[in-house]
């Protein structure tokens, strides 16, 4: 497993950025995963975990995200709700530093901060959000997340090729050379490789044979509103975490747009294709229905579906007419938990990939139930839902049943009777075997 260090910052010396953590989800309270999260996403500023929401409500929050601007003697001086773009941010800062300054209130010093980092070690894995197994060409594609790469391998694990330079970037070029950041789904046609590069808000297409990645959606800045569409590389996404192929439409998942859309690979247009943008869960004709950060999707034969993460739901779009949202489990924002059964007694706790495989004869869906731990597996026609790995405590146990533990897996992908499990903290790729139910962890070895 990745080496953890203490790095010594000093913070400019006259703004102090300071982050409170205000958990929806119950798993969310742990200081541990916390602290997983804040190395993952390079968050290089002190952040306090506020499990009980003391903070929350001594400074009246009502919503995710909140800025509070304090002055030099503690004093509350500003109060803003929801996202805000870096320039406005800057501006305003701006403008209170200079107040302070001309009130003689400023009085600069260095404070140093402990932070975590990883160290890299090249077989090893970083944080990998999700996987994809090519049962026709024997490769397992892996992204690894936390080393801004993606590794090409055997089905056995073997390495092929380490696609990515490995410092977060977005520049096209060689393998060697190119640089993704926080790469996430991934897309193969037998030749390209297509990737949701997250941090980059783009789509990469990475030539197999050329070696060589290029990116063909997204302009690099994230999208500040709801977009309209138009030419894929003129056109600012926000937070692609999810795509799949079919024919010549790559479909995305536009978790920070709170929709799906679709890139037409013959003519480079892109435009949403289902959700209006309204955080919500809401069914209906698909361009009106409501989604909220869908984080991973999978095709059946006449439906796409999806995971809806912050509404802890499955649902799915028909790819033909009437082509509607459906919920198959999921209730609301604030409806979440561990509980398998049938339709509104199911809840699950922010779900992060899907894979449309067969289980049992049966075709079904299965889950990565990233804040329970588990695995699971859905009938989407009877809304059942039942656990297939994992115990729901956090930790890294292979085997048969109630021992398995998994530690917030992210993606999931088959090929065959094998399930390849992207186990995004314990930094490994597992394999569950469909028929025999036993959990192993996937050794990755330079070639």
């Amino acid at each position: 497993m990745p080496q953890l260090r203490q790095l010594e910052r000093t913070y400019p010396d006259e703004v102090l950025v300071i982050g409170v953590h205000s958990p929806k989800h119950p798993w969310e309270r742990d200081t541990a995963a916390l602290g997983q999260a804040v190395v993952r996403y390079g968050i290089e500023h002190p952040v306090i975990n506020d499990r009980d929401f003391t903070v929350w409500r001594a400074y009246a929050v009502h919503a995710w995200p909140t800025l509070m601007f304090l002055d030099p003697a503690g004093r509350i001086v500003g109060k803003h709700e929801g996202e805000i773009s870096f320039a406005d941010l800057d501006r305003v800062v701006g403008q209170m530093l200079d107040e302070f300054r001309r009130d003689g209130l400023l009085h600069p010093r260095p404070v140093p901060i402990a932070l975590e980092r990883a160290k890299r070690r090249e077989a090893e894995l970083l944080f990998p959000g999700k996987v994809l197994a090519d049962a026709s060409s024997r490769r397992l594609f892996i992204a690894d997340s936390g080393h801004h790469r993606v590794v090409v391998a055997s089905l056995d694990g073997v390495v092929q090729h380490l696609i990515g330079h490995g410092e977060p970037g977005g520049s096209d070029g060689a393998f060697g050379t190119a640089r993704l950041n926080n790469p996430l789904g991934m897309a193969f046609d037998g030749r390209f490789l297509y990737v949701a590069d997250q941090a980059n808000h783009a789509i990469r297409r990475i030539d197999l044979p050329g070696r060589r990645v290029e990116t063909v959606a997204g302009t690099g800045e994230q999208a500040r509103f709801l977009q309209r569409g138009g030419v894929a590389r003129q056109v600012p996404l926000n937070s692609p975490w999810d795509v799949a192929r079919r024919d010549d439409t790559l479909f995305i998942a536009m978790a920070g747009l709170h929709q799906i859309w679709a890139l037409n690979l013959a003519s480079g247009e892109i435009a949403p294709w289902a959700g209006s943008g309204r955080e919500a869960i809401a069914d209906g004709p698909r361009l009106t229905a409501a989604l909220a950060q869908p984080s991973g999707l999978a095709l059946a034969p006449n439906r796409l579906y999806f995971a809806d993460s912050e509404t802890s739901s499955l649902r799915w779009v028909d790819l033909g007419p009437p082509h509607e949202v459906h919920t198959i489990v999921g209730e609301g924002l604030f409806e979440f938990g561990d509980r398998d059964g049938v339709g509104s007694v199911v809840r699950l706790q922010h779900p992060l990939g899907v894979a449309y495989s067969t289980y049992l004869t049966r075709e079904v869906l299965c889950v990565a139930d990233s804040y329970n731990h588990k695995v699971k597996v859905c009938y989407p026609d009877e809304r059942r839902v039942e656990t297939l790995f994992g115990n729901g405590r956090p930790g890294l146990v292979n085997g048969i049943g109630a021992i398995v533990q998994f530690d917030e897996p992210g993606g999931l992908s088959a090929a065959g009777d094998r399930l390849f499990i992207a186990d995004t903290n314990n930094h490994a790729i597992r394999v569950g075997d469909l028929l025999g139910q036993a959990v192993t962890t996937l050794p990755i070895v330079l070639s």
